[in-house]
């Protein structure tokens, strides 16, 4: 394909993802006071803002329209992830034909895996969420009064959230790293201790909340992740030396045709 065909084709698998995400958009839109309910469960009741008016939680706004761009961004984030299986069909579409053997064996099972780890981190970071949302309230509440407002809480949990969904893809990192041949099998055995303390530091400052759960939570997280990752390692295992070559330089491959031969 020439230049201009691959961009006609990017452009038009585009399209396919931009409306796979505006039917999931206008959806969640359609349904946001379930979703305003679920994300509304993890902050008391006693938050000053918050009350239990006409039978359901109620969160303030400083503004005329902030209730409505609250909504609309809590949908679009909702019709990207509705939209998941559509954009990473087309991404994998995209990208297949140039990859090579062992790359196209993997690259589906890889977007597969990274979606649903993305998923259960998401799922694990939201039954996290009241740990740090309740330490922060009650941090000296002698002296503060606590007016939540929509876009600083749903910000807030946007950011947890995030932040649990992209610590569940370390499995496909370093996996990935091996498959490359970037990082070996045996530095993540020979230097395990280090890069554990490393991922326990790193738990403290990844989660936006001060409170001593979520840190916790995340640290024994990155340790199972970890040691799934090893087992996963173990399962497709790393690319071969000629493989590499093959990766990092086809050109190199190609002259050296016969020297590879006669090695083998």
């Amino acid at each position: 394909m020439t230049l201009i065909e691959h961009l006609e084709e990017l452009r038009r698998r585009l399209l396919f993802c931009v409306a796979a995400v505006t039917v999931g958009t206008a959806v969640a839109f359609a349904f946001h006071d379930p979703i305003l309910a679920l994300l509304l469960r993890p902050l008391p009741a006693q938050a000053g803002a918050l009350g239990n008016l006409g039978g359901g939680h109620r969160i303030a706004v400083t503004g005329v329209g902030e209730a409505f761009a609250v909504v609309l961004k809590l949908s679009l984030a909702a019709g990207m992830a509705l939209a998941t299986p559509v954009w990473l069909y087309h991404l994998c579409a995209f990208v297949a034909p140039a990859l090579r053997g062992r790359e196209r064996r993997y690259a589906l099972p890889f977007a597969l895996l990274g979606a649903a780890l993305f998923v259960t981190g998401l799922g694990v970071g939201f039954v996290t969420l009241r740990y740090p949302i309740t330490w922060l309230l009650s941090f000296s509440e002698r002296s503060f009064v606590e007016i939540i407002t929509a876009d600083n809480y749903f910000t807030f949990v946007a950011y947890f959230l995030l932040a649990f969904g992209l610590t569940f893809e370390l499995p496909l990192v370093l996996t990935g790293l091996v498959v490359m041949g970037i990082v070996s099998p045996d530095t993540l055995r020979t230097h395990r201790a280090s890069i554990l303390v490393g991922l326990w530091t790193a738990s403290c400052f990844i989660t936006p909340g001060a409170d001593p759960y979520s840190p916790l939570i995340l640290g024994v997280t990155f340790t199972v992740l970890f040691f799934v990752s090893t087992g996963l390692i173990r399962f497709v295992g790393p690319v071969s030396r000629l493989e590499a070559i093959q990766i990092t330089s086809p050109g190199v491959l190609a002259g050296s045709g016969g020297a590879v031969e006669r090695a083998g």
